[in-house]
């Protein structure tokens, strides 16, 4: 390799760390704002989400001239029922999401995306026949201890956690079937969409309990950037894809996970018992026997 290329190398790993963190820390961080829009129902904030994100896409899809590619893909019936379901299965995770920041269990959500890798391994080994290494599933029966002693504990299965954690995990595996790139498939996922949020919206504009247009300008401008909030971590991410190995970026999931915890113990006040600190030790011991797992067979 000659030293221009090894530097244009070393250029494009960089960029791609710089890219990864980008993504997963803006993750974490989306308590904050869903926070700051927690006057206004959950199910308005996913209409509002879906339309500004479908405004935001289509003229970045303009400029990149992506339209002929998303057509092309489109065609085969197979990826368009693929992403039909996909589309079902984040908005109910971008439901669940966002009410469990407005009512304060961002540590269940926590718990959620910490679960979330488990799962899709569970997922991989139920539906694409993968198999499971005796330290894949140490890792999978630590978790699921952590979530009974938490269900023990508390009274109750940690429903959001396990909502979020199979949802996104179906979500991630159906993606990873559909022939389609990462934000042609969101704008066709929310032009899906579409039609169910706009009339939503239109409902409570005619009801005259809508929120956009009718409070103050730092509500609509809360409002319109959930467009951004959703679009670019997701660029941010087919970046980091596309210059690290998948592995890697792997790796970096567990951001958003800690941000959450983080947030929800230290800024937002939940609390945090006993029982909450004996579940995530026991799903941090999964997390680090996965993470060492990947590690070995990479080596």
């Amino acid at each position: 390799m000659s030293v221009a290329t090894e530097q244009d190398a070393r250029q494009s790993f960089s960029t791609g760390v710089a890219y990864a963190v980008a993504a997963y820390g803006f993750w974490g961080l989306n308590p904050v704002y869903f926070k700051a829009v927690a006057g206004i129902p959950a199910l308005e904030i996913v209409a509002h989400r879906t339309l500004w994100t479908v405004l935001l896409l289509a003229l970045l899809m303009t400029l990149r001239r992506r339209w002929p590619a998303i057509a092309e893909a489109l065609r085969d019936r197979r990826t368009l029922l693929l992403l039909c379901l996909s589309t079902l299965i984040i908005s109910v995770n971008w439901l669940i999401y966002v009410w469990a920041i407005h009512v304060e269990r961002v540590l269940e959500t926590s718990l959620g995306y910490y679960i979330n890798p488990l799962v899709s391994v569970l997922l991989g080994v139920v539906v694409l026949g993968e198999r499971l290494t005796k330290l894949q599933g140490l890792a999978v029966l630590l978790a699921a201890l952590g979530v009974l002693n938490l269900a023990v504990g508390a009274g109750g299965l940690p429903w959001v956690a396990l909502s979020l954690a199979l949802t996104f995990g179906l979500y991630g595996l159906i993606r990873k079937t559909a022939r389609i790139g990462a934000a042609d498939g969101l704008l066709v996922e929310t032009c899906l969409l579409l039609p169910i949020a706009l009339g939503y919206l239109l409902f409570l504009a005619t009801e005259g309990s809508g929120s956009f247009a009718t409070r103050d300008l730092t509500t609509d401008l809360l409002i319109v950037a959930s467009g951004p909030v959703t679009m670019l971590p997701l660029i941010w991410f087919a970046n980091a894809a596309r210059r690290l190995p998948l592995s890697l970026v792997g790796f970096f999931q567990y951001i958003a996970p800690t941000c959450h915890f983080l947030l929800a113990v230290f800024a937002f006040g939940e609390p945090f018992t006993r029982t909450h600190l004996i579940t995530f030790l026991l799903i941090w011991t999964a997390v680090a026997i996965f993470v060492w797992q990947t590690l070995r067979e990479r080596r």
